[in-house]
């Protein structure tokens, strides 16, 4: 049995990330509270990426603090994240094409308790109709977009309290990008903390309270999105505008 940690949210706290004498990250911080939206924006190789796997444990990192619910995450193994209530939605989707949109779906639930999942599966529908439509479909055959909302639904299905994303409007249409969009605006409401990495500013500020701005490994501006979105220079490199 699973025991659910303190509210705390998310503190991340002088973080560096280095791939052999590569420094991808250095001395970031930033925190998400219990309910709140935080976006990280900044282009291919601003380390983005990096960040977020330092904060699920699939890379090596050094920090002050990397935290949730009052849990330093430093000291815990990989597999062990998911059951702090921490939901991951990775870039490039990894669905299993081979798998069944249900059965992908059921995958993001093996940690948590059966008679939850129905429920569960439920929401995802209401959230995702397209997903209920291609129940028994493989997921392989699905489109990027609708992959994308499988792999969302996927992690909303370990119940998280904190989901984040990695790129999910990569590659996408406007339209599809526009769905995912109010999905997010939908959960935000609803109290679900959301970590959010995107190279697609508007996306970012239409879902995020809170913006960080990364360049070469740093966070270089920070704010409220409304802040950000009024930013002379955010607007002309980020915005085109």
């Amino acid at each position: 049995m699973t025991t659910a940690p303190a509210a705390g949210g998310l503190i991340v706290q002088g973080l560096c990330v280095s791939y052999g004498r590569l420094a991808a990250v250095r001395n970031v911080s930033f925190q998400v509270p219990d309910g709140r939206s935080l976006g990280i924006i900044g282009a291919n190789g601003a380390g983005k990426s990096s960040t977020l796997r330092a904060i699920l444990r699939q890379v090596e990192a050094r920090a002050d603090a990397i935290e949730f619910g009052g849990v330093d995450l430093r000291s815990t193994a990989p597999h062990r994240v998911v059951d702090l209530g921490i939901g991951y939605v990775p870039e490039g989707r990894r669905v299993f094409a081979g798998l069944t949109v249900r059965k992908n779906l059921l995958m993001g639930a093996y940690r948590q308790r059966w008679r939850s999942v129905g429920d569960r599966l439920d929401r995802v529908h209401e959230l995702f109709p397209a997903l209920a439509r291609f129940d028994g479909s493989l997921a392989g055959g699905l489109s990027g977009g609708q992959q994308q909302m499988l792999a969302i639904g996927r992690a909303l299905m370990s119940a998280p309290r904190l989901l984040v994303l990695d790129e999910p409007s990569m590659g996408l249409a406007p339209v599809v990008i526009g769905e995912i969009a109010r999905t997010l605006q939908v959960l935000r409401r609803e109290g679900m903390a959301i970590l959010l990495v995107e190279q697609n500013a508007k996306l970012t500020f239409s879902v995020a309270d809170r913006c960080v701005v990364f360049e070469n490994g740093e966070v270089v501006k920070q704010g409220t999105s409304e802040e950000l979105r009024g930013d002379s220079e955010i607007r002309r490199i980020y915005l085109g505008i």
